[in-house]
């Protein structure tokens, strides 16, 4: 039962971190760019992806042992991560309906290799937006899973490195695929989906 629990705690993890990591936003595109290009495309990866270790790995124990010790605090951060949770959900869906969206990089000049990593540094740490999703929603979602949160952050890690390991290098293959529009439609639905049910989950444990 403990191993079956692990299990879906993890699948968990890995399902929340993909629904909040998988949105258009300026890192995707920047990680997108350098795959369909080819230029640094395991150091671009790689940045993203340690980042994202750091930042869920702080959010799961640094931020649990704040929210363990202060119970109002945990319930107050659980209702601002249930909004949050369902608003992104409800931005997915109204893409969803609207329709339209992918995702194509643009051509920029060639840069050196270390002009990609300050660009992908700056782009991943100055994003307000990461400090929401990995360290406050994804910390306070593994809390609420208790003594099983390891096997959250683990999942969530795992999501991050498989989504941004399949968007470098798939990005050439994948390039046809990604600009139709139905196919973010679907991806879109899929996200919200998993926001309101993060949601729900979060929601129950306070």
């Amino acid at each position: 039962m403990v191993a079956e629990n692990t299990v879906w705690v993890f699948l968990a993890g890995l399902a929340n971190a993909l629904g909040l990591i998988v949105a258009v936003g300026a890192q995707n595109a920047h990680v997108l760019r350098h795959g369909l290009l080819g230029r640094h495309v395991a150091t671009v990866v790689a940045i993203c992806v340690a980042s994202d270790a750091i930042l869920i790995a702080a959010g799961v124990y640094g931020l649990g042992a704040v929210l363990i010790a202060a119970p109002r605090v945990s319930a107050a951060l659980a209702y601002i991560g249930t909004l949050f949770l369902w608003a992104y959900g409800v931005l997915a869906l109204a893409r969803m309906v609207r329709g339209g969206q992918r995702l194509r990089p643009e051509s920029p000049a060639r840069a050196s290799r270390l002009v990609s990593v300050t660009t992908t540094l700056v782009i991943t740490w100055l994003n307000p937006a990461v400090y929401i999703d990995t360290v406050l929603v994804l910390g306070r979602l593994a809390e609420s899973h208790g003594a099983h949160r390891l096997a959250f952050a683990v999942g969530a890690i795992a999501g991050s490195a498989l989504f941004f390991t399949l968007l470098g290098f798939g990005a050439r293959r994948a390039a046809p695929w990604l600009a139709r529009p139905r196919v973010w439609q679907g991806l879109d639905a899929l996200i919200a989906g998993v926001m309101f049910w993060a949601g729900w989950h979060l929601l129950g444990s306070v």
